[in-house]
């Protein structure tokens, strides 16, 4: 499954992309995080539901100084990732 999905709030600046790779890439899940010039962050998740679900919620309730105010999700057609990356 792949869920790609925007953060928006306080999310840059703050370690949001590089704590999202690091427990991505812990539950085993391909994809990237980037930060977006209207200050969200954009991810596209790839992996098993559930663990795609548990990374959406680290991000929102669990990353240091990090405040979460809004959630946009989509889920897509798989494309074709074989890690997790930060892109710019």
């Amino acid at each position: 499954m792949q869920c790609n999905v925007k953060f928006y709030g306080i999310v840059q600046g703050v370690g949001f992309r590089e704590r999202t790779r690091r427990m991505a890439k812990g539950l085993n899940l391909r994809g990237w995080v980037r930060n977006l010039k209207d200050g969200s962050v954009e991810a596209a998740i790839q992996g098993e539901p559930d663990m795609v679900e548990k990374l959406i919620q680290y991000c929102i309730s669990d990353i240091p100084n990090a405040m979460v105010t809004e959630v946009k999700k989509k889920y897509v057609e798989e494309e074709d990732f074989d890690n997790f990356r930060i892109i710019k």
